[in-house]
């Protein structure tokens, strides 16, 4: 099976774009793109989903001024949600158009750690069996009426409920306080319904049958449902499978990148593809393709203001990611334009220089735009004109023939703007901690997502860009739910094995692309030797570092006692210049900075729930 997959980078020739967009680069001659007409051109697009699920998982600005980013929740476009987040009074307004709404149906919308119905909480707008549309909205005590003419209200219940999903599906209303405050629920006479309501980030209500879902920045598996009626109470509608979904997005996304200042320099895309690529019938591949950029990128010096992923339609989950890396060398020198496995023996030597990170993309991630201060420059006589495509292409199912800072910042430091956090498919929570040099403290984390998800690796604007001084320490801690794995789950570049990484975006450059690390290989041959002499462990200094794993018989002391075991021992460190060489010195057997790891489950974006009055939409005071 044949896969197209693209990077497209936007680029102008100053930090900032405009709105105007020309017509893009394609930088693959076998679909000869540059030479066709806008209408095969467009036919060619058809074929893509940008942004890897663009109906599906892509959040972007609204059109609607009134709400800032929108969503669609469903493939069929059915349902879409919009909505706007307020950090002062730390809330959100949420509205979702439902098209060709039945009448008398209703419609569900919240939230669940996993994206699971049951466990669900909910706010749900739905008619009564008179099939009259009620609205219930709260001012001072009393309740008044929306005047719409296109909409259609009576008095009779309550209209929009604040509701939670028990372990077998059934809704409940809660009974003791309604969270979906000055909401409504309304019909017109085109068959448009819509839903809106606002939200606290906390609710502060506690009772575990009606435990409220806290909003906080990360990963938010956003849970929709609908069904038909006429009902005479939504209390204990328990709707089938088909009727409900989820979608993940970043509901607290900060208000920085959302507008850049507008020049007179057009907004350029330029699309590095791999086109009719044929899969082999292996779980991993790893597959690059080195390119030439365009004349224009030679003679002039171009920022990249935003980069996304293009993936041909049906071919998404084979692949995992894709990076787009510079070829650092000097830029009179040619570099073959090589295409194939990464692996590949016969690749040229010479392409080995192709290793500084351009861009990035995970699954499930959207576009990403760099915030009005920054941009990634590109070309100019002193850039050397050749980059390369690498794909990572997981096929689990082997279906053949598919057409820390050790080194030297500046004095200044530097500023991170953005991160992304990566694991395989066993993550579900990942923190970055930021230490400071002089004493260890603990600063702010740099980033946190308790709901983490492999299917949503978006690389975010951090709303607070973060200063990281020479001496400064990054921890990045994941959490792995291996329940249904028999044996143990080690770190590789297969998607059966796992990742623990955060990428960073930051400015200004400096020389240098990846650090990373790992229990030193001494510590480790000491560590199986000792279970091997006093646990009676059928481990051996013949068996690689694989081997001597699973040929322990874990338990939970072991596992407590391997863990405590990696906190104290010594590491090995890996960090490489923008060239892909190693940093000069010894870098085997360093002592652990002995950091504290990070608290499960800290909240770091509420206020206390005694600093609000419950019956108002505003905050008291402190």
């Amino acid at each position: 099976m044949s896969v197209l997959s693209v990077m497209i980078l936007f680029f102008t020739t100053a930090f900032v774009y405009d709105s105007v967009q020309q017509s893009p680069d394609y930088l693959d001659e076998p679909l000869d793109w540059r030479n066709k007409s806008d209408s095969d051109r467009d036919g060619q697009d058809d074929r893509l989903h940008r942004h890897g699920h663009a109906k599906r998982s892509v959040d972007d600005f609204s059109d609607d001024e009134r709400h800032i980013y929108a969503l669609t929740l469903d493939p069929d476009s059915k349902f879409k949600l919009s909505w706007t987040p307020d950090f002062q009074r730390q809330q959100v307004k949420f509205h979702v158009d439902i098209s060709h709404s039945a009448p008398q149906s209703w419609f569900a919308l919240g939230f669940s750690d996993r994206g699971d119905w049951p466990g669900a909480d909910l706010c749900i707008g739905w008619e009564d069996w008179k099939g009259s549309l009620v609205v219930q909205v709260r001012a001072k005590g009393s309740n008044y009426l929306n005047q719409n003419p296109h909409r259609i209200v009576a008095f009779e219940g309550k209209a929009l409920q604040d509701a939670h999903v028990d372990v077998s599906g059934i809704i409940h209303v809660d009974e003791h306080h309604n969270d979906c405050r000055r909401a409504s629920y309304s019909r017109r006479k085109d068959g448009l319904a819509s839903l809106e309501f606002v939200r606290s980030f906390d609710t502060c209500h506690r009772l575990q049958e009606e435990k409220d879902y806290l909003i906080e920045d990360g990963t938010v598996h956003v849970v929709y449902a609908s069904g038909p009626g006429p009902l005479y109470r939504i209390n204990g509608v328990s709707p089938s499978d088909d009727d409900v979904g989820f979608q993940r997005t970043r509901l607290l996304k900060p208000a920085t990148g959302q507008q850049h200042q507008k020049t007179n320099d057009p907004l350029h895309a330029l699309l590095i593809a791999n086109v009719q690529l044929n899969i082999p019938a292996q779980e991993t591949t790893y597959y690059c393709r080195v390119v030439r950029l365009p004349q224009q990128f030679i003679r002039m010096k171009h920022h990249v203001v935003q980069f996304e992923a293009a993936i041909q339609e049906g071919r998404e989950s084979l692949v995992h990611h894709m990076e787009v890396f510079h070829c650092e060398a000097p830029p009179d020198e040619t570099i073959p334009e090589y295409r194939g496995p990464c692996t590949d023996p016969n690749r040229p030597e010479s392409t080995r220089v192709c290793k500084r990170v351009l861009a990035a993309w995970a699954y499930g991630a959207g576009p990403f735009r760099y915030p009005p201060e920054a941009g990634l420059p590109i070309g100019g006589p002193a850039f050397n004109p050749y980059i390369m495509l690498e794909v990572h292409y997981n096929n689990p199912t082997i279906r053949g023939g598919i057409p820390s800072s050790f080194w030297s910042l500046p004095k200044t430091g530097i500023t991170i703007f953005g991160s992304q956090l990566h694991t395989h498919l066993l993550g579900y929570r990942v923190v970055t901690q930021h230490f400071r040099a002089e004493d260890g403290m603990e600063l702010a984390e740099l980033d946190r997502d308790n709901h983490y998800s492999t299917h949503y690796q978006e690389i975010r604007l951090l709303a607070n860009p973060v200063k990281v001084f020479p001496g400064d320490a990054l921890l990045t801690t994941c959490w792995f739910d291996t329940t249904d794995k028999l044996n143990v789950s080690l770190g590789g570049f297969s998607i059966s094995d796992e990742m623990c990484v955060n990428y960073v975006h930051y400015f200004p450059r400096i020389n240098l692309e990846v650090c990373k690390s790992s229990v030193s290989w001494q510590a480790l041959r000491n560590y199986f030797q000792f279970v091997n002499q006093w646990d009676k462990q059928p481990t051996s200094p013949s068996n690689g570092v694989s081997d001597n794993y699973h040929a322990i018989e874990w338990t939970r002391l072991r596992a407590e006692t391997l863990r405590d075991y990696y906190s104290m021992a010594p590491i090995s460190m890996q960090c490489n210049q923008s060239s892909g060489e190693r940093f000069p010195g010894n870098w085997e057997g360093l002592a652990s900075p002995g950091l504290p790891l990070p608290l499960p489950d800290t909240r770091n974006n509420v206020k206390p729930c005694e600093s609000r009055d419950d019956t108002q939409d505003e905050y008291v005071p402190d």
